[in-house]
Order: C-alpha cells, then structure tokens, then sequence
C-alpha cells in the first residue's frame, strides 16, 4: 500500500484505523461519535461522511510508526506499540475500549500451569514466544535474565510446552489464558488504545482543531457507553428526599411542570445502579419514570 504524505493531502485530515480485531469496534464508536466509516470488503480505505477526513486501515501494529512518519495525521493504536515501535507521537488521550470489554489489556508473562516455574528469573537459558519481541527483550535484559525471545505470528498460547517454554501474550479477562491451561507469572505492562497525533499535524492549528475535535467526541461518547439518562416526576415536597435517599441522582435538572407542587427532574447515572434506583423512586411517589440511551456524555 502506498500513502501521500499529509503534505500532499491538505486541508484533508488523514486517519490511521486499526485494521483486524478493533476494526468493528472502531468503527462503532466512531458512529456514536457522529462519523459514518464504511468499508467494503477486503478494502483499506474507507468511506467517511466528513469531508474533511480521509483515512486507512492498517494493522494496529503499524499506525504508530506511519503517525510518526507523517502518512498519518492522526491514529488509533494501543499503548504497546506505540511503545513497541519507540513511537515519537503526541498522545492526544486515552480511550479504553476493546473488541471484548471495557477495561484495559495486559501482557502477561505465562507459563504451563503444569511447570515447576513461578517466577521469571527461572526462564534463565529458555525460550519466550511473543508477537512484541522487542519489548520482552528488554523486560528480559532490565532483569538480567538470558532468554531466547522469538518472534510468534499468532495462536501464541498453543506453543507451550511443546515449541517454547512460556509465552508473553495479550489478555483482557484471562479467559483465553485459563482455558490453555497457562498460569500468569508476571504483568508486563497494561495497554489501551489511544489517540495519537503526528508532531507536525499536532503544531498546525487547523489540523490540531479537527483532532481535539476528534477527541472530545470520541471521549465523550465512551462516557455514555456506562450511562442511561433518567426523568421523572416528582412532588416539589420530595425533592431533598430523593436527593438525600439515592447520592447517585447528583445535580439533577429540575423544571417546574403545571402542577405547582410537581417537578421533573432529569439526571444521568450509571447504567449498573439503575435496576435499583428504579424502585426506590417509584417508593418515594416519582411517576412517569423513563430511563433512555445516550450517544454522548460531555464534561
């Protein structure tokens, strides 16, 4: 695949996509956020309704390093191979998403669940499989541990006992971990995806307009991802006991309804609580309870 340089391809902004396992997930929330990407099959380059953004799909071991070059402007990749490739980028922000979960990744040290071995000291002259051999060679050599670091295309898990004798491999919740039979010796590092920005990109204040852009919404619609909206109404005389009885309810909008000694009242809250702040309302005297979904939750 060939790319301009952002040079060549102003005032359009150029995004790096992460092609294979957050592709979906990706282009997911870039809807909530108010970006339409669609791509066709096998397809690189897809389809986005701004005018002012163009952009590819390439592995997410790749966006770092093409950021940096400048083919890109802007990039979503995770923390590890920005730090993998030693990755010269702006980190515009965090965002902490998977294909799988909510919560942040992490590259673990594993061995058999069946091996002598609890510690990584103990892999002293012995063989580590991985897909981020550079950053295990230098976990290695921080420690001054003597191992072999080969190089794993994928399906790392099934190699021990048999090709390595422990593996350095990315897990979300460890499901695929225990049901290899491996045992975690060690943390590597945690990784989410972030967004990144080439340097020079980053100093052109129109680009750096559109990133910030960028970033707020994506941010923002992350946020709503654990939230609902709630309405409600509510005798006046209530109010201070709603408040009081349930913290979630904080700094609710209130609005005076034809009934003098009624209000509505309309919050945001964690999705988790709302199976049981439901009912205490409804126990207070609150009518016409309506819990909604949200695109977007701005701070």
């Amino acid at each position: 695949m060939c790319f301009g340089a952002v040079s060549d391809r102003k005032p359009i902004l150029m995004l790096g996509l992460p092609k294979g396992s957050l592709e979906e997930a990706t282009k997911t929330l870039f809807q909530k956020a108010g970006w339409r990407i669609n791509t066709s099959s096998r397809s690189y380059k897809p389809s986005i309704d701004d005018p002012e953004l163009d952009g590819r799909f390439v592995r997410a071991q790749e966006v770092s390093r093409y950021v940096e070059h400048g083919f890109f402007d802007c990039g979503l990749t995770g923390h590890d191979w920005i730090k993998e490739n030693g990755s010269d980028v702006v980190e515009v922000c965090d965002l902490i998403y998977s294909r799988a979960s909510s919560q942040k990744s992490r590259w673990v040290l594993c061995v058999p669940e069946a091996s002598a071995i609890t510690k990584p000291e103990q892999l002293a002259g012995k063989r580590v499989a991985t897909e981020m051999v550079g950053t295990v060679k230098r976990y290695f050599a921080e420690r001054n541990i003597d191992v072999e670091v080969e190089f794993s295309w994928g399906a790392t898990e099934v190699k021990v006992p048999d090709l390595v004798d422990a593996i350095v491999d990315i897990t979300e919740t460890g499901n695929s971990i225990r049901a290899n039979k491996l045992r975690i010796i060690d943390t590597l590092l945690e990784t989410n995806t972030k967004l990144i920005a080439n340097k020079d990109s980053w100093a052109n204040p129109e680009k750096r307009k559109k990133i910030e852009t960028i970033a707020l919404l994506l941010r923002a619609a992350l946020e709503a991802e654990s939230k609902v909206g709630l309405k409600l109404n509510i005798q006046k005389a209530s109010v201070d006991k709603v408040s009081n009885t349930i913290p979630s309810l904080r700094n609710p909008t209130i609005s005076p309804l034809s009934n003098p000694d009624w209000v509505a009242l309309e919050t945001i809250i964690d999705e988790r609580v709302v199976r049981e702040i439901i009912p205490q309302l409804k126990s207070l005297g609150a009518e016409g309870i309506v819990e909604y979904p949200l695109n977007k939750v701005v701070y």
